[in-house]
């Protein structure tokens, strides 16, 4: 047996810490399916083996047998090809994570115009063509110049919908 053959075969071979780190892998993907609500479950196309454990894993309450539902979808999991489903999750991370920025985005400009920095309308407009400066100011007055306290936290949630409504557009 020649060199290249005997190293041929070592590649070809996995070692157990690679064998129990992909099934750790696959198993982490599971969760995260788990982690998913119903209707996003339907939106993604999985093999009907693993949308039953999943499904499965949903109802089980107790620590240790949620443990075993996890391993048997890790398992279910090496039947199939993962990429499609980690293409979702990530898609799925994505999406919230950009929720997350534009929300922030919202609070900042809220915050802004509560403290009175009119210039930021400006922004607002370059970023929101749908936006009305007119609206804009008449809001950020609202927030800016409460004349009563209760009136201060409405003016602040009428702008932050308006906010939110035109970004989103």
């Amino acid at each position: 047996m020649g060199v290249k053959n005997f190293q041929k075969m070592d590649d070809e071979r996995k070692s157990k810490t690679q064998m129990k780190n992909e099934v750790k892998a696959l198993q982490k993907i599971g969760e995260q399916l788990v982690a998913l609500s119903p209707d996003q479950l339907k939106t993604i196309h999985l093999p009907e083996e693993l949308l039953t454990a999943v499904t499965n894993a949903h109802q089980i309450s107790q620590h240790e047998a949620k443990r075993r539902q996890m391993q048997y979808i890790g398992k279910v999991m090496r039947k199939i090809d993962p990429e499609p489903i980690q293409k979702f999750l990530f898609n799925i991370q994505q999406g919230n994570y950009q929720k997350a920025l534009s929300f922030k985005k919202i609070v900042k400009w809220r915050d802004e115009l509560k403290e009175g920095n009119i210039e930021i309308i400006e922004e607002i407009i370059n970023r929101c063509p749908s936006a009305q400066r007119q609206r804009l100011n008449q809001l950020a007055r609202n927030v800016h110049n409460p004349k009563e306290t209760g009136k201060a936290t409405k003016a602040s949630r009428a702008l932050f919908r308006y906010l939110k409504e035109i970004y989103d557009r």
